[in-house]
């Protein structure tokens, strides 16, 4: 069973540039040593103080009384034998679990990050929320699944997407303060325009998101076409109905000009019917975006079962008959539990 998070120090890793800065000063040292650190910590990808071999021990000393470097270690990786996709499971330094997963694309190196240790939004469809939330991630946790993946698979990375364990836009600071150090120059400096933010749709926060001035990609979670079927799979839609959702991200639009992206997951004989692709469109009309349709993946503790292809076509045609991008999301990982918790949930379960 995992353990609450007990982690008395800060995480050093999930100090912004400045923030660094700051600190260094306030000892008293030099501002260059905020830069060697950070190089260290982001550049080198170090995972102690051990390694950071020109920064002086004294400083090391001070540093590492307030301040750790939060382990974030692999505990296993599975990897697909039909499509190369690997799967991570990272332990923290608390014991607790998350995952992660390196896709190989066309267009370049991928990977899936968690934001938190389990999830609290409740989707029917996902395995990451079945035991609820455990704690967020520090944005160094966050960048250490980066990182780990980098150094395990020798591969540079150009795409980052948030659709991990954890509903991103619940543990809203340090996802800003991780997009804020991953676009960094001083880091890896991977463009904003590669690295997407995934939501099952905080209102609110979408708001907020939409006024923070990034460039990145914003991926709701739809999954239903109607406030009824929504709220059959996802919970949230109980907060907030379509027409509020539809209302912040045409305001996402309008405040960023960046092209919206909706995932539908297609389940059968639950979202994925003509009058379902009917009111989709309805919805969607005059907004611009792009549709990822989502051959559901099966989780063990659900009941619900993948469209047929047949349906999954019919779906996708009807769409672009209205003049709606869309493609249907290639299936990845399926062989290595592949959908987000579902390694995680049977290591937890093998341990009891």
């Amino acid at each position: 069973m995992e353990k609450e998070a007990d982690i008395g120090k800060k995480d050093l890793r999930a100090l912004e540039y400045n923030d660094m800065e700051a600190l260094i000063l306030g000892m008293g040292e030099k501002k260059f040593r905020a830069g060697q650190i950070y190089d260290w910590l982001h550049k080198k990808q170090a995972g102690s103080y051990d390694e950071m071999t020109n920064v002086p021990v004294a400083l090391k000393n001070s540093l590492s009384g307030e301040y750790d470097i939060y382990p974030v270690e692999i505990n296993r990786v599975q990897e697909s034998a039909v499509d190369g996709t690997r799967k991570y499971l990272f332990e923290l330094g608390d014991g607790n679990l998350v995952e992660s997963v390196f896709m190989v694309y066309e267009h370049g190196n991928s990977v899936c990050i968690s934001t938190q240790v389990g999830c609290r939004m409740g989707c029917r469809f996902c395995a990451s929320t079945i035991d609820g939330m455990v704690r967020n991630l520090t944005a160094g946790e966050m960048l250490a699944q980066v990182y780990g993946i980098m150094k395990e698979t020798g591969k540079r990375i150009s795409n980052v997407v948030t659709m991990g364990s954890g509903e991103p836009l619940d543990n809203y600071d340090e996802l800003l303060k991780f997009l804020r150090m991953l676009t960094d120059g001083r880091g890896l400096n991977i463009s904003g325009r590669n690295v997407t933010v995934s939501t099952c749709g905080l209102v609110p926060r979408i708001y907020e998101l939409a006024d923070e001035n990034l460039t990145i990609t914003l991926a709701i979670s739809l999954h239903g076409s109607s406030d009824e079927k929504r709220r059959a799979l996802m919970p949230i839609a109980n907060k907030y109905s379509l027409a509020e959702l539809m209302e912040a991200c045409r305001y996402y639009f309008d405040r960023t000009g960046r092209r919206l992206t909706f995932e539908y997951s297609l389940v059968r004989g639950v979202n994925d019917r003509a009058s379902d692709v009917d009111e989709l469109v309805k919805l969607l009309r005059g907004l611009n975006c792009h549709v990822n349709l989502i051959p559901v993946n099966p989780v063990r503790e659900r009941s619900y079962v993948q469209s047929t292809k047949q349906a999954l076509l019919s779906f996708k045609n009807k769409l672009e008959k209205n003049h709606i991008n869309v493609t249907i999301r290639r299936e990845m990982g399926r062989d290595i539990d592949g959908a987000c918790g579902q390694l995680r949930r049977r290591v937890i379960s093998e341990s009891y």
